[in-house]
């Protein structure tokens, strides 16, 4: 039996309804109710989330954002500094007056640093064919040296955490604006309509500041990314009341249709509505979820071998769930990483961090290499800033292992894939670590390259919101072209 239609929907000029309803904004979770009223023809119903063409032919299709959140440290990782042995156990002010080199370098990037300076832990070496340097904290990962695209000199505007992550992930210090996943599906909508276009793996499934860093802000609700928690691995757990206990798909889809059809009802004297709009598409796509994630998020549905491949750990599950995402078509997936605020035992939490992370995300690399995807999947690793040249004075108090503090000044990150130059170590930090001082990258550059990578020019995709046009890089950015293959 047919839902019932509420009598003014069906009154409804096609015309009328996409006016009423922001020109199809809010269409797609009404899509049977305008079919059943006879209005639902193809050529005049298109969902906000359809996929779309950028500015020009894009390098990359999707994105997959290994955050690690809290900060890996630069020159245990990615930016080896020979002079932090040299200079091991001295204090900052006495190393600023001997070391004449760079004088000016080095005070400008040592000035706001205290304590004594403190040497890396870890042996560097070179690797692949273009010889990057990468510590021993990442055997595995170094195999990939070839595709990955190091960049040592990225510098961010606060070395507080939460303003921090805000920066990276959305382009703002203070204000919640919409993030970078949000923009991208925002341009170019998503490959599935069955799955959320953005999704955000976080081991509670939401981080200490909320979803924040996933937010869509002032752009439409359906650009918005869904937390999920990856603590547990089952898909009940993972995707919590995936499936009705009490209710068939076939009574889940009548209910549907028949609260579709009152939306619609109460559209006519609210048109435009966009917090409703949002409500009804997720409406929607939490019901075509109940098949669909079924099978994306069931990792055991995985060949056992590949399930080896990538080890039975969260960051192993959440690499290769990642992969499956963006597989059936998701277009933008973070993963988060959390611990890396390494203000005591830096040295021995970071063996953990990264022999967490090295297996996983070296599994990734190589597996969507081989399934040809790779090259227009962008993979990006890093933090919010990175680690000082120094000895956090907090060892001392906490009289635990020595630490690193936060450093915005300069950090390094990579990408691989998705049209970047793989073999590329661009740009460095002063001989300490301390300060981007070649080819400096900060946000709003990393951000505009990103955009370019997907087609977009950062400058024209914008929104208009509060009287002004909004854009990801605000006033700012440039691309960095030399990262690009």
């Amino acid at each position: 039996m047919k839902a019932p239609l509420c009598s003014r929907a069906a009154a409804w000029s096609r015309r009328e309804f996409l006016n009423r309803t922001g020109m199809g904004l809010g269409t797609f979770g009404l899509a049977s109710v305008l079919q059943q009223a006879g209005l639902g023809a193809a050529e005049s119903f298109v969902s906000p989330l359809a996929s779309r063409s950028p500015h020009f032919a894009p390098k990359a299709k999707r994105i997959i954002q290994i955050f690690c959140e809290g900060g890996p440290s630069q020159v245990d990782t990615f930016d080896p500094k020979p002079m932090l042995s040299k200079y091991h156990g001295k204090p900052v002010d006495e190393v600023m007056k001997d070391f004449t080199k760079t004088a000016g370098e080095v005070a400008s990037g040592m000035g706001r640093l205290s304590g004594k300076l403190q040497q890396s832990g870890f042996t560097f070496s070179k690797h692949g064919q273009c010889g990057a340097e990468i510590s021993e904290l990442f055997p595995k990962l170094a195999d990939h040296a070839d595709d990955l695209c190091i960049v040592r000199s990225m510098h961010t505007k606060s070395s507080v955490h939460e303003p921090a992550q805000l920066m990276t992930n959305t382009g703002e210090l203070t204000v919640v604006r919409p993030s970078v996943g949000s923009w991208i599906v925002y341009g170019l909508g998503t490959e599935n309509q069955n799955l959320p276009a953005f999704v955000a793996l976080h081991p509670n499934g939401t981080t200490s500041s909320g979803d924040k860093n996933w937010s869509n802000a002032f752009l439409p609700s359906w650009t918005r990314g869904t937390g999920i928690a990856t603590k547990n691995p089952s898909v009940e757990k993972l995707i919590e009341n995936l499936r009705s206990g009490s209710t068939s798909i076939r009574e889940q889809r009548r209910q549907l249709d028949l609260l579709a059809a009152m939306n619609a009802d109460f559209l006519e004297d609210h048109p435009g509505d966009a917090y409703l709009e949002g409500r009804v598409l997720s409406f929607e796509t939490a019901f075509r979820m109940q098949v669909e994630a079924t099978d994306a998020f069931d990792l055991q549905r995985e060949p056992l071998p590949v399930r080896e491949l990538y080890g039975d750990t969260e960051q192993g599950r959440q690499m290769l769930l990642a992969r499956r995402l963006v597989e059936r078509g998701v277009r933008f997936v973070q993963v988060w990483h959390t611990g890396w605020d390494t203000h005591d035992e830096n040295d021995s939490r970071h063996k953990t961090l990264c022999e967490a992370a090295d297996q996983p995300v070296a599994a990734l690399l190589q597996d969507l290499k081989e399934r040809d995807m790779l090259k227009d999947t962008l993979v990006i690793w890093g933090g919010e800033f990175g680690r000082t040249p120094t000895s956090d004075n907090n060892d001392v108090a906490k009289k635990k292992g020595i630490g690193r503090d936060h450093n915005a000044g300069g950090y390094s990150l990579w990408m691989s894939g998705g049209g970047i130059k793989g073999g590329l170590t661009h740009g460095t930090t002063d001989d300490f670590g301390a300060v981007a001082q070649e080819n400096p990258v900060d946000v709003h550059d990393f951000h505009a390259t990103v955009m370019n990578l997907m087609g977009f020019d950062h400058e024209r995709l914008t929104y208009r919101y509060a009287g002004r046009d909004f854009r990801l890089t605000d006033v700012y950015g440039k691309v960095v072209k030399d990262l690009l293959a």
